[in-house]
């Protein structure tokens, strides 16, 4: 592959030094090149499936639009993690820093957030993505249900999705993390206090941060109840 552009240079250098550990100033050899090809055309798999994943939502989003008119998604992002993100999270695992061990070892370098307005959205979209006989589902943690100590709650979903290449067909993961809007709201601010600063959070901040995001969990069912109040009183006025 030729690095003719300078975002090619800048994705090859963070690739260079964040994941495979060399330097920037290295003379590019062969095997280099070789490595950080691979690289690459693991991160187009990637990519294809984040595509793949987002369209299957945008149909299903205009599909409901059309025949309820209302949208059950406010948005869709979409990111693939950097290099220095997948060597950290390798080595934590404690698991060779490869391209290889990338595939195997971990099932969240593609990543796909949908945003929802209401909580029953999310449910619904789930299973309605999940019906669809080319995706497999792998693992499934309501964090809704069961919300994380910190309060955080989310649906994830790690699906496989078939990616057609000219070669044939090839199985790719992707992680889909499916929430309301207050959920998003809350998660970005959470993010933002706790890794943002170089500090370590008192457990009193961490208490309050777990209250901020029950009450806002009591706020999205008490909306999606005026919802289903509102929509009630508009069928009785037919």
């Amino acid at each position: 592959m030729a690095w003719n552009t300078e975002e090619q240079d800048t994705q090859r250098n963070e690739v260079l030094t964040d994941f495979f550990g060399g330097h920037q100033e290295e003379e590019l050899t062969s095997e280099w090149l070789e490595r950080l090809r691979e690289f690459e055309g693991l991160m187009m798999k990637y990519n294809s499936a984040i595509r793949e994943v987002t369209t299957k939502l945008e149909v299903l989003n205009d599909e409901l639009s059309f025949s309820s008119r209302r949208n059950p998604i406010e948005s869709i992002q979409a990111r693939i993690k950097r290099p220095y993100s997948i060597a950290r999270k390798l080595r934590r695992l404690g698991q060779p820093v490869t391209v290889e061990s990338i595939s195997t070892n971990l099932n969240d370098v593609a990543g796909v957030r949908v945003i929802c307005p209401f909580l029953d959205d999310i449910y619904a979209i789930s299973d309605m993505l999940l019906k669809q006989d080319d995706i497999q589902l792998v693992a499934k943690k309501d964090y809704i249900q069961q919300p994380k100590p910190n309060g955080y709650r989310s649906l994830h979903l790690i699906i496989e999705i078939p990616i057609f290449f000219s070669t044939g067909k090839e199985m790719t993961r992707v992680e889909i993390q499916i929430r309301t809007v207050a959920m998003n709201f809350w998660a970005s601010l959470e993010h933002q206090i706790r890794y943002k600063n170089d500090v370590v959070v008192q457990p009193e901040i961490v208490e309050k941060l777990s209250a901020c995001a029950d009450r806002i969990a009591e706020t999205d069912w008490e909306m999606m109840q005026l919802r289903d109040q509102i929509a009630a009183q508009g069928k009785g006025h037919r």
